[in-house]
């Protein structure tokens, strides 16, 4: 089940959210966010949803505009999953989620703008649901061990 954040599921978010940054291989964000930090953070987005199963937070998103003014009408999100629950559809139905709030929020295209290519399931997962890849940005990601690699921005209208 995906919902709406509530303050008291904070300290899940963060240990997830700090699992992909330090991971290193999707996430632009270096710093790991503290309780403070990462009130703040969430608190500052348009929509924050989390993937619950079994009363344990597995996994959540961040909705926001990617740009203002005249292109304010774009959205963008970011997901992220615990390690133990990959592998259970948990990302595609954080996807979906936010496409639906999207459209609620009054956004008119999702746009992704630094899918990692190497990132196969994040990418296959993105295609099979609409998305269409806008070309490749040759080295635009620095991996955790310092290499380069593409990034393939992708959207979809809403």
């Amino acid at each position: 089940m995906v919902r709406e954040y509530v303050h008291n599921d904070l300290p899940d978010m963060i240990r997830i959210w700090n699992e992909v940054v330090e991971e290193g291989i999707a996430f632009p964000q270096e710093e790991p966010l503290d309780l403070e930090s990462g009130a703040a953070f969430f608190a500052s987005q348009s929509y924050v949803g989390v993937a619950e199963t079994g009363g344990r937070i597995v996994g959540l998103y961040i909705l926001h505009p990617n740009n203002v003014g005249r292109c304010g009408h774009i959205c963008n999100a970011s997901y992220a999953v615990s390690s133990e629950a990959r592998g259970r559809h948990i990302g595609e139905e954080l996807v979906l989620d936010s496409l639906r709030v999207g459209r609620k929020l009054g956004f008119r295209v999702l746009q992704f703008n630094a899918v990692v290519e190497s990132n196969s399931h994040a990418r296959h997962l993105y295609e099979r649901l609409g998305f269409k890849q806008l070309g490749t940005i040759p080295g635009g990601f620095r991996m955790k061990d310092g290499h380069f690699e593409n990034i393939c921005p992708y959207y979809r209208e809403l």
